[in-house]
């Protein structure tokens, strides 16, 4: 799995699989073990380093506190709904629908040109026998379909453009 993840101003690349004890941060390999503590609490050793991540709960403006200093972080991840939400929810300028997952392309709802409201479907995608509804983020007008049914798709492509 791969995430953008913004810390204290810097956007950092990693690479994980969930069960391995090693990360790739920006290409390189780091060897790491977490466990959690507590809730919100993490003991994590970083190349034979250990340290003591606090999350501070704060969801507007998230943050860890590592050896008495706050860190700042955002993380971007293609599947994560929230962070659709959030991406997405200036007004201005084109809104691009993205790929959740990868799967096929089953329908679209909605043509070039047509207007579509706030959380109105526009492309219907499946993965695994399961079908899902991408939405508008926004009121607008569909400016581009860069799909056709039976396109096959991956998480992160840009299906359609509202404006």
């Amino acid at each position: 799995m791969k995430l953008e993840v913004e810390i204290a101003g810097e956007i950092r690349t990693v690479e994980y699989t969930p069960g391995e004890l090693s990360i790739a941060l920006d290409g390189e390999a780091v060897a790491v073990h977490a466990q959690i503590l507590r809730p919100g609490v993490l003991s994590l050793i970083v190349n034979g380093c250990a340290w003591r991540v606090v999350l501070e709960d704060d969801a507007s403006d998230p943050a860890v506190h590592v050896a008495g200093e706050r860190i700042a972080y955002r993380i971007d991840d293609p599947r994560s709904l929230k962070g659709r939400r959030a991406r997405a929810t200036g007004t201005d300028g084109p809104k691009a629908i993205k790929a959740s997952m990868p799967g096929r392309v089953v329908r679209l709802l909605a043509q070039k040109g047509e207007a579509v409201e706030e959380h109105q479907g526009v492309v219907v995608i499946e993965a695994m026998k399961m079908q899902n509804e991408l939405k508008t983020p926004r009121k607008g007008r569909v400016a581009e379909l860069r799909v056709v049914p039976g396109d096959t798709v991956v998480a992160g492509d840009v299906l359609a453009i509202i404006d």
